[in-house]
């Protein structure tokens, strides 16, 4: 089966490729480096001639509102255009767990708020439902590979400032092992929820990750510090019962990526995570 790979170069899209080449189905991976371009719409007949599914996995190039309107509505009219015209069976994109949640705006939000691209990621799932192709929707939690990324947008100084609210991170390797799922499935025409493992506290889990990376940065729990300028509480960040779990366990993945590099082997203090249900 052609599963072409929109992103495929990326973080997820690149274990994406090779997780269904391993599994002998013809995966393409498509994106600028390739030649495809879905903002332009370049390369794309060619790309899905013969596709039975088509996986997105791109992602828009900046967290600004307007930015990431244009990239997720522009991509996804293109694709679909294309895939309609192609014969494509099944579009599969990822997303994230609790957008229609964090896209809720609220009075309060100030410049730097990223609840804007979510509601260019909702705005992209309602493009992707309303057309004639069966769908699924990857929901997936925040990735372990981000840790610096949440603990530098939290930043002021040496100091970290995140709310102790709960969250269900997963390793890259699990969403991509959860979109291949979703890819060579049939279409479900709803969204799938996909989580770590283990729910920590978000202080908790950027304290353990910058632990890990030896970063000197002290963390504080502030309720009032939001997520990457977002008020959230217990349930944002969290999927519901009927998630899916990865395998991939925060302190495992963390040691298996230090050995990857030839790094030290961290050794971490008792850690606050449980086990999710």
């Amino acid at each position: 089966m052609k599963i072409v790979v929109i992103g495929g170069t990326g973080l997820v899209g690149s274990k994406l490729v090779s997780k269904l080449c391993e599994h002998g189905h013809e995966a393409v991976s498509a994106s600028p480096n390739s030649g495809v371009n879905t903002l332009t719409g370049e390369g794309l007949a060619d790309v899905l001639k013969r596709a039975s599914v088509v996986v997105d996995v791109s992602n828009s190039p900046s967290f600004d509102e307007e930015v990431a309107m244009k990239f997720f509505n522009t991509a996804t009219r293109n694709l679909i255009q294309c895939e309609q015209a192609a014969g494509v069976r099944h579009h599969v994109a990822l997303s994230v767990v609790g957008t229609d949640r964090l896209a809720q705006k609220r009075p309060s939000d100030g410049p730097k708020t990223i609840r804007g691209y979510f509601r260019a990621k909702l705005a992209q799932e309602k493009l992707i439902a309303g057309s004639s192709i069966p769908y699924s929707i990857v929901h997936a939690t925040q990735f372990f590979e981000f840790v610096k990324n949440i603990a530098d947008s939290s930043s002021d100084g040496t100091t970290v400032r995140l709310a102790p609210v709960l969250i269900q991170p997963m390793a890259a390797e699990d969403v991509a092992a959860a979109v291949g799922r979703a890819a060579i499935g049939a279409p479900v025409n709803g969204i799938v929820e996909v989580a770590g493992p283990e729910q920590f506290h978000l202080d908790e889990f950027i304290r353990q990750g910058l632990r890990f990376r030896s970063d000197p940065r002290t963390v504080v729990a502030d309720a009032a510090a939001g997520y990457f300028g977002v008020e959230v509480d217990d349930r944002t960040l969290v999927p519901g019962k009927d998630a899916r779990l990865g395998e991939v366990r925060f302190q495992d993945w963390f040691v298996q990526s230090a050995k990857s590099v030839g790094g030290v082997t961290p050794v971490p203090t008792a850690s606050v995570a449980t086990t999710a249900h």
